[in-house]
């Protein structure tokens, strides 16, 4: 049985990383936001809508500990997953938490060309995303750095550093697992 959640901030990696780690290692691959939009037939945009964050999270966390049943998988958490409730704790019980750490100017970068597919994000400036993301980083960290492996998410920018990160982070986890 192997389970393995990848937890960071938007534009670490989680998904894109997490994609060819999954299939690299064969895994199924899982993210937790199209899990949820799956589930529910709507957008996470339109559940914050409907039921606010409160509501998100309680349907998040749903959803989490339904995923943390599957075998041999990756699942690609939201942003937040491990700042709320006890989610952080539960995943440690139930598989390896890994933290795709990221730098917030690459953050910024890579957001600000996401921005537009983003709804939290897209009505923001330059100087108000990368506040937005000083801030919010700086309370969800010390969630993400639980995390029994760490791991530098800086250089995913091209298919090469994507196929060299996923090699490094396979290695990672194999190291740890054995």
């Amino acid at each position: 049985m192997r389970r393995f959640f990848l937890v960071g901030y938007m534009g670490a990696g989680k998904t894109t990383l997490g994609k060819i780690v999954a299939q690299e290692m064969n895994l199924s691959f899982v993210d937790l936001d199209t899990y949820i939009e799956n589930r529910h037939h709507k957008s996470v945009s339109d559940i914050f809508k409907e039921k606010g964050e409160a509501g998100f999270r309680i349907i998040e966390r749903e959803a989490l500990q339904e995923v943390s049943e599957f075998v041999d998988v990756l699942i690609a958490t939201g942003g937040g997953v491990p700042c709320f409730f006890d989610n952080a704790e539960w995943m440690d019980q139930h598989g390896l938490t890994i933290y795709l750490k990221t730098d917030t100017d690459v953050l910024f970068n890579r957001l600000k060309i996401a921005r537009s597919a983003r709804p939290i994000l897209k009505d923001k400036s330059d100087h108000e995303l990368r506040s937005f993301i000083v801030e919010n980083l700086k309370k969800r960290e010390p969630f993400y750095l639980k995390s029994r492996l760490i791991f530098d998410a800086n250089n995913l920018d091209s298919r090469s550093q994507l196929l060299e990160a996923s090699e490094k982070l396979i290695s990672l986890i194999r190291d740890h697992t054995v």
